[in-house]
């Protein structure tokens, strides 16, 4: 199984890299293949609403988005991992996410399907965030289902951390990793 994880936040060895990692060693465990996009070191331009896509679903900015492309049509299971900034997901996943209109215009202006692989793509949304207040995670949780959607996941499992703020302190909560280990597991899991 072909599983592609996307790592939205910027901060290296952080809380969402650190809960994400334990997602992927459960995929991995299992002989699972990972595909890892970290936006924050790669060439992604923002979408600049030109219309290119409207008439052909292929984006005609030439970057590393052409590489997630090919993983998002060929991946049965996905995971978005994000912290939460001001309330919603950062701006290096929002990049990549605002990149797939062209999957969307694909999909819903040209009625072309997403994936002609099997069916029953599934994803997974681990957020972590200092505040201690469900709006940012239901705003990311907003944004993911839209992309998700858009690239053919039709079900997603979300799972969030808050009060979680300081680099590494993910590792005091006392369920984080073993939470994330299995809903990573039950990702994989055959329906």
């Amino acid at each position: 199984m072909k599983v592609t994880a996307f790592l939205g936040s910027p901060r290296f060895g952080g809380n969402t890299e650190i809960l994400l990692d334990e997602a992927l060693r459960a995929i991995k465990d299992r002989g699972h293949t990972v595909t890892l996009f970290r936006p924050s070191e790669m060439n992604i331009s923002p979408c600049i609403n030109c219309g290119g896509c409207d008439q052909t679903g292929q984006c005609v900015i030439l970057d590393d988005m052409a590489d997630v492309y090919k993983a998002i049509y060929e991946s049965e299971r996905f995971i978005l991992a994000s912290p939460i900034f001001f309330f919603s997901l950062t701006a290096q996943i929002k990049a990549l996410i605002d990149r797939a209109q062209a999957l969307w215009c694909e999909k819903y202006l040209l009625n072309q399907p997403i994936v002609s692989g099997p069916p029953g793509r599934k994803g997974l949304l681990i957020m972590v965030g200092g505040m201690k207040k469900e709006i940012g995670f239901k705003s990311g949780e907003a944004t993911a289902k839209a992309f998700f959607r858009t690239i053919s996941v039709p079900v997603h499992e979300t799972i969030y951390f808050d009060g979680i703020d300081k680099k590494g302190a993910i590792k005091e909560h006392t369920t984080a990793l073993s939470e994330v280990y299995e809903a990573a597991v039950r990702l994989i899991a055959a329906d």
